[in-house]
């Protein structure tokens, strides 16, 4: 495979993960209309899973169809805890409440990878993590927002695993590349079968 594959995220920890990983990578987000697309498949009941799947899904046939000749992949993360789903917050009080709706209870995030080639999907996978959050104290979770910064708003729930958020956990069950947004073994696994990489 000549050339690099295209990323439709702008995520820099999906593209980083590739990179590390020994794939070319060239970045195209893709411009989807996120909020509505939520909107209308939880108005259809949809399950967190099938969001975060239709989600990576629009982003990678966007780019796919401006480039048909290329492989595409599509990639976005849902949070899903006590019947809701949350977004990334865009305020430190917003992150702050979705880390005390997190606090001391389990959530799930699903990972969606979707693989575009001439317009059609080709692949996808979902991974699954189970995360349980300890019952920090009101002092640890001033400390922690104070020390995140701007870095608050890139994720959703607040948190960076592979960073201080680690310190906000108690328990994981499930893949670490899924929580990080991108399953990627599963994707490493498709992309050597695609020319990508070494058999």
């Amino acid at each position: 495979m000549t050339e690099p594959l295209i990323l439709a995220s702008g995520s820099p920890i999906r593209a980083e993960m590739l990179r590390n990983a020994g794939i070319s990578v060239e970045i195209m987000p893709a411009r989807v209309d996120e909020a509505a697309i939520k909107a209308a498949l939880g108005a259809e009941g949809a399950a967190p899973r099938d969001i975060a799947d239709a989600l990576a899904e629009s982003k990678a046939r966007r780019i796919s169809l401006k480039n048909p000749t290329r492989l595409v992949l599509g990639a976005d993360q849902i949070l899903s805890v006590k019947n809701q789903i949350l977004d990334k917050p865009v305020s430190v009080e917003e992150a702050r409440n979705q880390l005390m709706i997190l606090k001391d209870s389990k959530h799930d995030l699903f990972s969606a990878a979707v693989l575009f080639e001439n317009g059609q999907p080709i692949w996808r996978h979902i991974g699954r993590a189970t995360l349980t959050m300890r019952p920090f104290s009101d002092a640890f979770l001033e400390q922690y927002i104070t020390e995140m910064g701007d870095d608050l708003f890139t994720t959703v729930g607040g948190y960076k695993i592979e960073q201080t958020g680690m310190q906000l956990f108690s328990a994981i069950d499930g893949d670490y590349f899924s929580i990080l947004g991108l399953p990627l073994l599963e994707v490493l696994a498709i992309l050597r079968r695609k020319g990508f990489g070494l058999e």
